[in-house]
């Protein structure tokens, strides 16, 4: 029976060993998490003993469970490489959107040639939608979708509006010449800043400033706009628009944005006429082209947002996490991966930082939760259990030869 005892104890050290070595192994892993190893006596009693007289007959393991404490973090300079400070795992499938929900603590994720955010087997992260300001529209697993980067284009925006704010001097004199363009002497100042059309094709506003006589002690200045070649006017009178400022130089008239025929309103609210030279302190206008796509980023929330070169911002949706009431009972598929099992409980899908669900870290990683130092110190005695037990069956040996001898 010795042998039999010391059989178990030897096999128990040898699945410590084999799980303490997979620790160490994966201390570099990202997203890792350690296993820990149970044991449990086996006892041999039959229903006639006596319940104080039962033997111990060996020791079996009892399960191999994860350890889902967290890791520490690394930093990172690429913006998909992600972490979850606190609960919650990331969300993972493979190509066909019927495949299996996956879940991954490992969030070092890249983007493939079809511009799918995919982690290193190549399945795609799965977001919630939103609106394009970052609203979600759906909850739950059945609302995932997986998080696709938009073409190398943004969309554009048609200039609906468009305003300046600048000063015009005071002394100056209303020119004699009639308006013309082309001749420098018929008006006094020039100022223009680009407009899009709703196709994104820009063209140049260019506004001519020139003073009026008369209208003392108010100041007159009419404005002639053109948009490229052509002159847009005021689509209600005067025609062209002319600014009145009261002695003081404030802008009396117009105090409201007025229409033009480019199909664009013009405002010179804050304008000021005074004693200094011409300047044009602030120009805006709210249209863009289509833009080249320069970043992707991710806030706390987990909400991702693309920036296109013409300063659009777009969300794209918001990180979805995943939780199940016992993550020991999740079956493990490697490379830092899970899914659901009888044992787990049922998934749950939420966002960050709420309903118990950790934030979301951009630029970093997070690390193993092994403990180099506890794993070498567990290696140590798992060795002298194996060689304890090894001995046990030496010294039954021992005694089995001793008896053999002394019958014969």
């Amino acid at each position: 029976m010795t042998f039999f005892i010391s059989l178990t104890g030897l096999n128990a050290s040898q699945t410590e060993l084999s799980v303490l070595s997979n620790n160490i192994a994966n201390v570099g892993t990202s997203g890792f998490k350690k296993s820990g190893i149970q044991f449990g006596d086996i006892v041999s009693r039959s229903p006639g003993q006596a319940p104080n007289s039962a033997n111990g007959v060996g020791v079996s393991v009892m399960g191999v469970t994860q350890q889902f404490s967290q890791g520490g973090y690394q930093t990172s300079s690429n913006a998909l490489d992600l972490s979850i400070e606190g609960q919650g795992f990331f969300l993972v499938r493979g190509e066909d959107s019927s495949s299996t929900l996956v879940l991954s603590r490992n969030g070092a994720f890249s983007v493939d040639a079809d511009r799918w955010v995919v982690d290193n087997e190549g399945r795609r992260l799965q977001v919630l939608p939103t609106t394009a300001d970052g609203a979600v529209t759906a909850v739950g697993a059945s609302s995932l979708q997986a998080l696709r980067l938009p073409t190398a284009s943004g969309e554009a925006r048609e200039t609906t509006a468009v305003r300046f704010v600048a000063n015009l001097p005071a002394t100056a004199t209303a020119p004699t010449a009639a308006f013309d363009r082309n001749d420098r002497d018929s008006y006094n100042n020039a100022t223009s800043t680009t407009v899009y059309d709703a196709d994104g094709n820009a063209s140049t506003l260019t506004l001519y400033y020139r003073r009026i006589a008369g209208g003392e002690p108010n100041k007159l200045w009419e404005v002639r706009a053109f948009q490229g070649d052509n002159e847009v006017t005021p689509t209600t009178p005067p025609d062209p628009q002319v600014l009145t400022f009261d002695p003081d130089g404030v802008l009396t008239d117009p105090t409201t944005p007025t229409a033009f025929s480019g199909g664009f309103t013009l405002s010179h609210a804050d304008t000021e006429s005074t004693n200094q030279p011409f300047a044009m302190n602030f120009t805006e206008q709210d249209g863009y082209s289509p833009g080249r796509l320069e970043s992707v980023a991710v806030d706390r929330n987990g909400l991702i947002q693309a920036s296109f070169s013409n300063g659009e911002t777009l969300a794209l949706g918001k990180l979805a996490l995943g939780n199940v009431a016992n993550p020991q009972g999740l079956r493990q598929l490697g490379n830092v991966s899970w899914t659901v099992s009888a044992s787990s409980g049922a998934l749950m899908v939420g966002e960050a930082n709420m309903d118990g669900f950790g934030g979301v870290a951009s630029g970093s990683l997070e690390r193993s939760n092994v403990d180099l130092t506890d794993e070498l110190v567990g290696l140590i005695s798992a060795q002298r259990n194996f060689q304890a037990n090894a001995r046990a069956i030496d010294t039954a040996s021992t005694l089995l030869q001793t008896i053999i001898q002394l019958k014969s």
